[in-house]
């Protein structure tokens, strides 16, 4: 690879987006992280297009029980209906474009829109307006006008998600075999998960795909960025990811785990005794719900994408979802997971340890926040954007005689996630449906 500095621009049309990025020879160019134009086509491609984690069921346990969260940049409300059922609508009057709901969360019987009293019931239907005689007398036909609903609304072991698009596959179909996978966090215990808390929301200044990218499968930052944090939450020496006799990087159509099976390495970050002392407790009732292999990834060191912004570490236990705010700029919504049969106190104290360590005051996340700043903000220059960035690590490591489900690799120490990632995302870039989009999978996608 030559490392003579190159300048290419980027067009509306995108027709040179190859140029900036070579999966096949571990190459990308930061320019993606800073251009509008790639930018206003992802929101188009991917965001519009992919299934998006909206909420946890244990948000809206009841009727009339409700979040706003966005689908990209486009705001939405997450309902529960008198069915049981959930709807998301765009949050926006379809008169004049108002929002109609401006808290973050709560129970309502119905949404009314500031601007001219147009209001709706919760299953998304225009019931009334302000001065309503004058619609009547413009024959105005309430029916057409309810909330916008997006495409297809599912869920899967507790979480939410929503596609604007109809064409869109299932979202079984979606995860694939990352569910088997996401099972370890998920639904290790019987009555499954809850969010504890309320969400906590935080802006920086980098691109979302480089948060992203860090979880689907970048621990090789941990021993360098984390070593002095988590040196101070465990009291003394940290073990060498390079260490772990056994680890894996697993990905699917873009989505991304790499573990260990060390059972509880994240969790012990968190600084509480008790935690660790919960997961082994748990351990053989996991082992027995889901095997063996899958009972030392409950809290051990992790971390996932799925694609393209729904992010977790299991152990530490913190939700995220990064949301694009143009090219430039990231909100991060996160929240902290528990199981519901856990103990209160069990529950308060993670949900304690993942503030003082992945909030934005937590003494890893700040590590974080700074180095994906510095990442997008060189990414502007006009010279320093066009230049090659490596991505190239583990080129040869597939496992291709396992019977793990997925795309599986040898060790976390290895860049085939990230590689995959940024795969799926040019594959949606110049895809104009979903038939268009390849399948670039060579492993198992049965989930036993």
């Amino acid at each position: 690879m030559s490392n003579i500095i190159k300048t290419v621009d980027v067009t509306d049309s995108l027709e040179n987006l190859s140029e900036f990025c070579d999966i096949e020879n571990g190459r990308i160019s930061g320019k993606i992280f800073s251009d509008k134009a790639i930018y206003e086509q992802e929101l188009e491609k991917i965001f519009a297009r992919c299934w998006l984690f909206v909420a946890h069921e244990s948000q809206i346990p009841k009727t009339g029980d409700y979040i706003t969260t966005t689908m990209g940049e486009d705001e939405v409300i997450v309902v529960r209906q008198k069915d049981g059922g959930i709807k998301v609508f765009l949050n926006a009057c379809p008169h004049r474009g108002n929002k109609v709901c401006f808290a973050e969360s709560g129970s309502t019987r119905g949404f009314i829109c500031n601007y001219h009293g147009w209001s709706f019931n919760t299953a998304g239907n225009l019931v009334g307006q302000h001065e309503s005689g004058i619609y009547e007398a413009s024959d105005f036909d309430k029916s057409k006008w309810g909330l916008k609903e997006v495409a297809q609304v599912d869920s899967w072991k507790g979480l939410v998600f929503a596609t604007f698009d109809p064409e869109a596959p299932t979202l079984k179909e979606y995860l694939g075999p990352m569910t088997w996978y996401l099972d370890a966090l998920f639904d290790n215990q019987e009555g499954g998960t809850e969010f504890a808390g309320g969400c906590i929301r935080s802006t920086y200044e980098c691109n979302w795909k480089i948060a992203a990218e860090n979880f689907v499968g970048d621990i090789l930052h941990a021993g360098w960025t984390h070593d002095s944090a988590a040196r101070a939450m465990l009291g003394g020496a940290v073990a060498k990811v390079s260490d772990f006799e056994e680890s894996y990087s697993v990905n699917w159509n873009g989505h991304g785990y790499e573990f260990a099976l060390d059972t509880v390495g994240n969790v012990a970050v968190l600084g509480e005794s008790a935690l660790n002392k919960y997961v082994h407790t748990i351990k053989p009732s996991v082992a027995e719900r889901l095997g063996e292999f899958r009972s030392n990834m409950v809290a051990s060191v992790s971390s996932c994408t799925i694609f393209p912004n729904f992010s977790f570490l299991a152990g530490q236990n913190t939700i995220r979802v990064w949301q694009p705010r143009g090219p430039n700029k990231i909100e991060l919504f996160s929240w902290v997971l528990v199981n519901k049969s856990a103990p209160d106190d069990i529950k308060e104290k993670w949900r304690k340890g993942a503030m003082m360590t992945f909030s934005p005051t937590g003494v890893f996340e700040m590590d974080d926040g700074e180095n994906w700043e510095y990442c997008t903000k060189t990414s502007k220059g006009k010279v320093t954007g066009a230049q090659d960035l490596y991505i190239g690590l583990g080129m040869n490591t597939l496992e291709r005689q396992t019977d793990l489900p997925g795309n599986v690799y040898k060790g976390q120490l290895n860049e085939a996630n990230a590689r995959a990632y940024y795969q799926h995302w040019y594959d949606h870039l110049n895809a104009k449906s979903w038939s268009e989009i390849p399948d670039r999978n060579v492993g198992k996608a049965e989930v036993e």
